[in-house]
């Protein structure tokens, strides 16, 4: 005889009386047992290789309110052809929707289906469309189908007889029905449970509470109480918890206030004096065309009354090089193309707003952590909205050995990377420039983004006369890389499995 709790007990017989195979829906139906008395049960039986749990994947289907009404009325199409047939087996389009009570909108998308199905001859005469029926045909797999989903709140698609299956996807276009996916649990006997039931069970009387009656009376001792078992299985609890990116976001800023420096904000729509002009990128720049840039759609344009007096400077340095000592880009600077709205394109349209900003001091250290808007084939790799992390140090003395010290910092403490490289490369509003590369183990090395030493083009315009290193990060392949993940689109997915799986930082 096996010794088991009444709950286990009531479990394993209810899966008995069901063939010894049934789902968990079923099992807590028959066992008469709650959800949570019903999964802690098969955890310990199952422990005990008594039962075994399987998942599967189901897809169920439920009506729309226009499917259900359909099933009850019948289809647009089926009532057109009914009111053809009353009309005389000949009528207008119009006569036909009039006499089937079918509204104008309705009766055009109810002639596609008839000519789909071939029920009716359809012709045109005096700019009117004419059905002709000679009579009612049977019903169609999808009415069938139809019929069937409305006998019940919801249907498997196994439940399905084997021909309709496929009438599924034509209802669900229609959109008459609305499908989801579900795992659903079953549980089966096992050789070893079949063997306990036969050689029998016994559920001993325990008491679980102490009760002020059991010790008055002292009836306590000839009791048996319910042993506490701290090693027994339990139902896995997800706790509330943040995102993990936007944890590794939080955690970041924290580190970067923590080494004093201070956010930049601003704004998502941007001006394209700020995201381009004041960075020296000329106005015929490839970079600033449709492909590379969302243009926001209106006439209006943005305002820089606040900052009108580095308009003058900035239009002469991409003119003829202004005080710079540069020549310039040699081309007429149009106000008009500076103060277009944009979606901000890059993170250093924060810095250069900081560099024109009455708060700005110097030496001083500035960060952001924004979303930028690039229209990109979306891949594994890339996304047409990502995260950057931009950075400006401003102060005398500055040079490239600080810049590459700052980045080396970045790839290994907050990347986790195991060697960086630099190697050089071109941006419009620094000298030098240096691109990040960063390897971890099993990752591979994976481009970060730009950086370098800002220009006196874009720094002098501005009224800065010190050196001014900058940064923009691609934080998204910075953290992808440090949780070990391969395909960007990972990280702002609903994915609930692997969001759980995350650790908390």
């Amino acid at each position: 005889m096996l010794e088991m709790r009444e709950n286990e007990a009531a479990v394993i017989k209810a899966l008995q009386s069901s063939g010894g195979n049934c789902s968990f829906e079923e099992l807590i139906a028959n066992s008469k047992q709650s959800s949570a008395a019903v999964t802690r049960a098969l955890m310990t039986l199952q422990e005990n290789q008594l039962v075994r749990v399987t998942e599967a994947e189901q897809i169920t289907l439920r009506l729309t309110e226009e499917g259900l009404q359909y099933a009850k009325q019948g289809l647009p199409e089926r009532r057109l052809l009914q009111a053809v047939l009353e009309l005389g087996g000949e009528a207008t389009l119009d006569q036909a929707a009039r006499r089937a009570n079918i509204p104008p909108q309705l009766a055009s998308v109810a002639l596609g289906w008839i000519k789909i199905a071939g029920w009716c001859e359809v012709s045109s005469h005096l700019q009117k469309i004419v059905l002709k029926a000679a009579r009612i045909p049977d019903k169609t797999d999808t009415e069938r189908t139809l019929e069937l989903l409305s006998t019940k709140p919801e249907t498997s698609l196994e439940e399905l007889p084997a021909n309709l299956p496929n009438e599924v996807e034509t209802l669900r276009k229609r959109q008459l029905l609305v499908s989801r996916k579900q795992r659903k649990r079953y549980t089966e006997l096992t050789s070893h449970g079949w063997k306990a039931l036969e050689e029998g069970i016994t559920v001993p009387t325990e008491i679980s509470d102490l009760t002020p009656e059991l010790i008055a009376s002292q009836r306590w001792k000839g009791v048996s109480f319910r042993k506490y078992n701290i090693a027994a299985p339990v139902t896995p609890i997800w706790p509330g918890k943040k995102q993990p990116y936007r944890q590794f976001l939080d955690n970041l800023k924290t580190k970067l206030v923590n080494l004093g420096f201070k956010e930049m904000t601003g704004p998502t729509v941007e001006l394209m004096f700020f995201n381009c002009d004041a960075l020296f990128m000329p106005q015929d720049h490839p970079a600033r065309e449709i492909h590379d840039i969302y243009f926001v759609k209106t006439d209006e344009r943005g305002d820089l009354a606040e900052n009108e007096r580095f308009i003058g400077p900035v239009s002469e340095t991409h003119e003829n090089g202004w005080k710079t000592g540069s020549t310039g880009w040699k081309y007429p600077y149009s106000r008009d193309e500076a103060l277009k709205l944009i979606l901000r394109s890059q993170g250093t349209a924060l810095s250069a707003r900081t560099l024109v900003s009455k708060e700005l001091q110097i030496p001083g250290k500035y960060f952001s952590i924004v979303r930028c808007f690039r229209p990109d084939q979306v891949d594994r790799t890339h996304l047409t909205e990502f995260n950057q992390v931009e950075g400006i140090v401003v102060g005398p003395d500055l040079s490239l050995r600080d810049l590459l010290g700052v980045l080396e910092r970045f790839a290994i403490d907050i990347a986790g990377a195991d060697k960086v490289r630099f190697r050089p490369d071109y941006f419009p509003f620094t000298e030098p420039s240096v691109e990040l590369q960063a390897f971890k183990e099993g990752y591979g090395w994976l481009e970060f983004g730009g950086s370098g030493i800002f220009r006196p083009e874009l720094t002098r315009p501005l009224g800065i006369k010190v050196p001014v290193i900058a940064w923009g990060i691609g934080v998204d392949r910075l953290y992808m890389m440090r949780a070990g993940i391969d395909d960007i689109r990972l990280l702002f997915a609903q994915d609930l499995d692997w969001m759980r799986k995350q650790k908390v930082l």
